[in-house]
């Protein structure tokens, strides 16, 4: 397996052995040599061939690697540290952060790279079989009339037919040995997570893909947190995990839970092997779909208070600030509301870990049930989606909790007066000057106004009615908003997660979309609708009227200037974990977002990092 944190090959026995095959633990780089001798910089994609030699797609050297059944390591094509595209042999050729990778029978070795499928012969001379280099879209086709948006994962079948994780355009696509490229399953720019045939059926961002002797696929549909099964007619089933659900636990079929699963394997028996990455762990599925862990500990997450890395949270999401510098987190997994002061010391503010309830009451004694987004008064109130429970709470600055709006376990859609009114899994929350609140109220796709005597009307969308319409009030449309800021002059900035796309809200309900193409998901910058996002959700205003986005599944922080220009300024574009360098460093999925005098913080999977600036 390719341990790409780590920057090296691991071997695990059928017993769970793991073993170091080549490159040393955290130590990265691009040389040559035997062992523990040669160095990887954030390998991704490893393919085996029949005679065990291996092939690595080093991510961040932008070559792909050769390691000899005795651990010899060699480049064999591109050169490290020259991104490229160029078409050549051996170390004439150029990739860009090549990621999936595959073999066929004769000895080929495919590579997914910069939206484009390259092919390497025996000999090492390298060509595009499909695709374009830097050019993301959606096209199905013949060479590189086709185009592609994030390509990951990739597998050879008997025939020679190649299958590819279309992530960005949440589809699996086939490209023939001629180089025609179809799309196999899933419809282009639309996300989901439905069985089905063909297009009739919903992926979210799949990255891993394997074949089986029969011609079954198998997907890790990572941001449903699924294992996918495709048969050669292009049934889709759900394998294990459920939808939505992330977590680390074994078990058959729907009873597992996985967490930004990855790259995945199929022996000769049937059964699937699973690198589950947002857990550091290897999966194994047998042919009946019970899962076990196989080899590493689900970790990182946690419930522990204490300073700086020994504190502990399980999927932190929202989060605000307060005028005295102190970070409030919504630690969804572990049902708490936790606080972290500006030395970096963590403790819980609210609710028990562990422990989802509805109950209102003080510090320990108050009870929340995956608390989602937080937000902060002038006079140190907190503000709490609690999703679970589809109500707004209110935490005092002395940690007393009361419910303002909605009724624990009532779903629906309704205005009106405190707990007369009703909520669909809240998410974003905000507060402005005159301590009105905003909500963003993701699964009636509306966004609410509570005012600060609990009034909640609705500000602009109509309750259970989807779309991606402009317009005023109840005209418009919203896809599953998720996050919400407001600035100074009251307007209000939503983060339309499947739309892909940047609201703006006056305080008279006109909504526009101010960056990206609604349905288009990518990740380009550009302005205004030629910027493309990919699920954002988090979002911020800084004192300039920058705003800034967490970029889910892009693995990006975007920078929005006033005039519409969007940028990136954390992450890179399709590289999942947690890296911290020099800016754009890395992420996995973030979620929340606080701007305070020149930082960004983050929430991104089990952990609160920050940069020092834009």
């Amino acid at each position: 397996m390719a341990d790409r944190a780590n920057h090296v090959i691991r071997k695990i026995t059928p017993g769970g052995v793991v073993t170091t095959l080549a490159g040393k633990a955290g130590v990265s780089g691009s040389a040559d040599g035997a062992g523990s001798a040669a160095r990887f910089n954030a390998p991704r994609g490893i393919a085996i061939d029949s005679g065990g030699t291996l092939y690595v797609s080093d991510w961040s050297n932008h070559t792909i690697r050769k390691i000899t059944s005795a651990g010899v390591v060699t480049t064999f094509a591109g050169l490290a540290g020259n991104a490229g595209s160029t078409d050549g042999t051996g170390s004439t050729a150029r990739f860009n952060g090549p990621q999936g990778i595959a073999l066929d029978s004769s000895g080929n070795v495919y590579v997914s790279a910069s939206n484009a499928i390259r092919k390497i012969t025996s000999g090492g001379a390298v060509t595009t079989l499909a695709g374009s280099s830097g050019i993301s879209g959606f096209a199905d086709g013949t060479g590189s009339a086709a185009r592609f948006n994030f390509l990951d994962g990739i597998a050879v079948d008997s025939g020679g037919n190649l299958y590819v994780a279309d992530r960005g355009n949440h589809v699996i696509r086939k490209v023939a040995p001629g180089g025609v490229v179809t799309t196999f399953a899933g419809s282009a720019g639309v996300s989901g997570s439905l069985d089905g045939t063909g297009s009739a059926a919903r992926f979210y961002n799949p990255q891993g893909i394997s074949v089986d002797g029969s011609g079954n696929l198998f997907v890790t549909d990572s941001s449903n947190s699924t294992i996918r099964k495709i048969t050669s007619a292009g049934v889709v089933t759900t394998m294990a995990g459920l939808a939505g659900s992330a977590d680390s636990t074994d078990g058959t079929g729907f009873a597992a839970r996985f967490s930004a699963a990855n790259g995945i394997a199929v022996d000769g028996s049937g059964n699937i092997f699973v690198a589950d990455e947002g857990n550091h762990t290897i999966r194994k599925i047998t042919s009946g779909g019970v899962v076990t862990t196989l080899a590493g500990l689900a970790g990182g997450a946690g419930s522990a208070d204490d300073t700086g890395s020994a504190a502990r949270f399980n999927a932190p999401v929202g989060m605000a600030m307060d005028s005295g510098g102190n970070i409030y987190v919504a630690d969804r997994g572990n049902h708490v509301i936790r606080k972290i002061t500006s030395a970096g010391e963590v403790t819980t503010l609210a609710g028990l870990s562990g422990t989802w309830g509805t109950t209102n009451g003080t510090g320990s004694g108050a009870r929340f049930s995956s608390p989602y987004g937080v937000a902060v008064d002038s006079s140190g109130n907190l503000f709490v989606t609690d999703s679970s429970n589809h109500t707004i709470r209110k935490i005092t600055s002395a940690g007393v909790v009361t419910t303002i709006a909605g009724l624990a376990g009532s779903i629906g859609y309704a205005d009106g007066a405190g707990s007369s009114a009703r909520f669909f899994y809240p998410d974003g929350v905000a507060v402005d000057n005159s301590g009105n609140i905003y909500v963003a109220d993701t699964y009636s796709h509306t966004i609410r106004k509570i005012t600060s005597d609990g009034v909640v009307t609705t500000l602009a969308g109509l309750g259970g009615n989807p779309g991606s319409t402009d317009g005023t009030g109840a005209a418009a449309r919203f896809n599953y908003p998720t996050g919400v800021a407001v600035d100074n002059a009251g307007n209000v900035y939503v983060a339309d997660r499947d739309n892909h796309v940047i609201r703006k809200i006056t305080s008279g309900g006109v909504v526009t979309t101010i960056a990206g193409l609604a349905g288009s998901s990518g990740a380009a910058d550009g302005t205004g609708p030629a910027a493309r996002f990919n699920s954002p959700s988090g979002i911020a205003i800084d004192s300039g009227g920058n705003i800034f986005v967490a970029d889910t599944y892009n693995y990006m922080v975007r920078k929005i200037t006033p005039a519409g220009l969007v940028t990136t300024v954390v992450g890179k574009a399709g590289d999942f974990g947690n890296y911290t360098d020099f800016l754009p460093a890395s992420l996995g999925s973030c979620r929340g977002l606080v701007i305070r005098e020149g930082r960004i913080f983050i929430s991104s999977e089990n952990a609160i990092f920050y940069s020092t600036g834009p």
